[in-house]
């Protein structure tokens, strides 16, 4: 069961693992996208066509729970699906239900795992597989993996290498959790955090806060739902941006622009923008940019 991206690496994984039959996959139903709300499929449902196996997109899964009643699986692997299980179908395989989860649980559970670790400046997160239970990302622990986040990590980056550390890890734990091998872990609630789901407006800078803290979201946020800030009154996309050591007047306002990026400050250091896309124009370089808008020193974004 999957629905993003982050599934379909998991969902290839098993599928090419001899020993593993995948009798079914279930994603969400095709959704409305783009001005014209044209129908489009999942990730996981293209990733699982290419491969000809057999898709089911329930709306409500636990209005469906027939079809899997008919296809008595062994085990039950979800990853990023975006549905509650119904006990009645955590109860149904005789291995339980096993899902893949991007942070080193406790830490982490909900919608944004990779997100917020970024945004709350981590040195590294990793990927769990646990023991489905009626919470959200409660169950217990058979197996995880760290990875580092570095400098130049964005959520783009560090989804894709936990997507596939994450089908590695299942693999490894599958054959181990069946025969019997593995003693599942409790999660310590104590120690538990919250992934809140991220939504747009988040994207909003507020030049007030420490540089380091704004680079984090800029990254975290890499690419939806991106930062942006405001320049004579349009929104301005900051594609990419890195701490510079400059000194400015004050936070939002321009200290220096040049070839080499606008730098602005913040409530504690400055950042230097070196891509950026102002409402209604294309991607353009900080070169680019200053050659048809220049930008002077004292000039107030935000």
């Amino acid at each position: 069961m999957g629905t993003a991206d982050f599934a379909c690496p998991t969902l290839a994984a098993l599928n090419d693992t001899p020993r593993i039959e995948v009798v079914a996959v279930i994603t969400q139903p095709d959704r409305p996208k783009g001005r014209q709300l044209i129908l489009h499929p999942s990730p996981v449902k293209l990733e699982a066509e290419s491969h000809h196996l057999r898709v089911h997109q329930p709306e409500r899964l636990r209005n469906d729970i027939s079809f899997l009643e008919q296809l008595a699986p062994g085990l039950i692997v979800v990853a990023a699906y975006g549905q509650i299980l119904p006990q009645a179908i955590l109860d149904l395989p005789s291995h339980g239900c096993l899902n893949v989860h991007g942070s080193l649980l406790p830490a982490y559970r909900g919608a944004a795992p990779i997100q917020r670790a970024i945004l709350d400046g981590q040195a590294a997160t990793g990927v769990t597989i646990m023991q489905m239970d009626a919470g959200l990302d409660t169950g217990a622990i058979l197996s995880k993996a760290a990875t580092p986040i570095g400098p130049t990590d964005n959520a783009q980056t560090l989804h894709d290498r936990l997507a596939k550390l994450g089908a590695e890890l299942l693999l490894e734990t599958i054959p181990r959790h069946i025969a019997g091998e593995i003693a599942a872990t409790p999660q310590d609630d104590a120690l538990a955090t919250h992934a809140a789901k991220i939504t747009r407006d988040m994207g909003r800078i507020d030049w007030s806060q420490p540089a380091a803290q704004l680079w984090n979201r800029a990254r975290a946020f890499t690419p939806w739902p991106g930062v942006f800030t405001r320049l004579d009154g349009k929104l301005l996309k900051l594609l990419e941006v890195e701490p510079a050591d400059a000194d400015c007047p004050g936070p939002g306002v321009v200290g220096q622009a040049d070839a080499d990026g606008i730098v602005v400050g913040c409530g504690d250091g400055a950042l230097r923008i070196t891509r950026l896309q102002k409402e209604g124009s294309k991607r353009l370089t900080a070169a680019e940019f200053l050659a048809g808008a220049p930008l002077p020193a004292g000039t107030q974004l935000g």
